[in-house]
């Protein structure tokens, strides 16, 4: 049998190095640098601390400002290296500014992760606001657009880089709109659209910067609950989960972590729901 042997060109550095390296190396962000959107939520922190455990810097940015300044105080008290910057992903110039800033102070950008969103709806078809759709639309879909240009301008220089979205079980599922009680305020068409555009954007970014290697991929939660959701409607969640329970935000740690590091390099334009088993049935 003859074995192949991979051809030693600089078009092959990146995969040689990945070769030689052990499971733990893999997974090893020491000295990268990283972009969390929306760094304030909970789930926003959950991929900050997951980045920082392996070794990478972190730049939390959304809006409100002061929630992401509370989070990195917090999070650099137990030793992570965070950063807090306000940064509205619906404005191009913010964003711009926020990847400046990390190139400007580190010299790269490796990860970003497109976190920044939310559900906006009051009212449901025929009936819904348009106004509200624009907007779901704006911050879902439109930032993360806004936010991957950014980090691509900075990320095919070095001809590396990792853009991971955040989609949702509804990029891909309609809501049966039976399992919600009254006192639940659901997300509607407006979500699910811009959720499904995010994941098909995810895969058109995945096809423009791969020769770049650069890569692109999708996390789509499913139920992880607020500490706040009213009791009844997670527990209706909870039955229709196949793991019979509801997620957590520390669930998309090992995803996040798969996708920015060595060990998802060959991995881009996927789509990757951890859910319970919610999307099964």
């Amino acid at each position: 049998m003859t074995l192949l042997k991979p051809v030693c060109c600089s078009k092959f550095t990146l995969e040689l190095k990945i070769m030689t390296k052990t499971i733990q190396e893999l997974f090893d962000l020491t000295g990268r640098t990283a972009i969390v959107t929306g760094g304030g939520t909970h789930l926003g922190t959950a991929f900050t601390e997951a980045l920082t455990d392996l070794g990478a810097k972190v730049y939390i940015a959304s809006r409100r400002a002061e929630l992401c300044e509370e989070v990195a105080e917090r999070l650099s008290g137990e030793g992570r290296d965070v950063t807090a910057m306000g940064c509205d992903v619906t404005e191009e110039s913010q964003v711009d500014a926020l990847v400046d800033r990390v190139m400007n102070e580190t010299g790269r950008l490796d990860i970003a992760v497109c976190n920044a969103g939310g559900s906006f709806t009051t009212s449901y078809p025929p009936d819904g606001d348009v106004d509200e759709f624009k907007r779901t639309l704006d911050v879902n879909l439109t930032g993360t657009y806004i936010t991957a240009q950014s980090a691509g301008r900075a990320m095919i220089p070095a001809k590396s880089g990792s853009i991971i979205t955040l989609g949702s079980i509804g990029a891909t599922l309609a809501m049966d709109t039976r399992i919600y009680n009254s006192e639940f305020q659901r997300s509607g068409p407006p979500y699910l659209a811009a959720k499904g555009g995010v994941l098909n954007l995810t895969r058109a970014l995945a096809a423009e910067y791969g020769e770049y290697g650069v890569t692109a991929n999708c996390i789509s939660p499913g139920q992880i609950p607020r500490i706040d959701t009213n009791a009844d409607q997670v527990e209706t969640f909870r039955k229709m989960i196949p793991l019979q329970r509801t997620g957590l935000s520390q669930d998309l740690k090992g995803t996040v972590a798969l996708l920015a590091s060595d060990a998802g390099a060959w991995i881009t334009g996927q789509e990757f729901r951890v859910d319970g088993g919610w999307s099964i049935w």
